[in-house]
């Protein structure tokens, strides 16, 4: 199944929502281009890394990835970890 599949389906479980499955697709498939553009910590990740004062839309983030393609859950895990120490 391609990502979008396992997103359809399983969002029609009531309670799981698309983050739920981005992180399931990210940490437990493996899946190589997850692009978590609603994730907090990724959105301020991005913004601590290109030193932006506002996080960017999800909006935005989902231009900007475009780039990292096909290797959007590496981009994200670097984001995630631009915050490790931070305050």
């Amino acid at each position: 199944m391609s990502d979008d599949e396992i997103v359809d389906r399983l969002t029609q479980v009531r309670g799981i929502g698309r983050w739920t499955v981005e992180m399931l697709l990210l940490f437990d498939l493996g899946r190589p281009d997850v692009w978590p553009v609603d994730d907090y910590g990724v959105r301020k990740g991005f913004a601590k890394t290109f030193g932006r004062r506002k996080l960017p839309t999800p909006k935005e983030l989902m231009k900007h990835g475009e780039k990292w393609r096909p290797y959007r859950s590496v981009a994200a895990w670097y984001f995630w970890r631009a915050l490790d120490g931070s305050r």
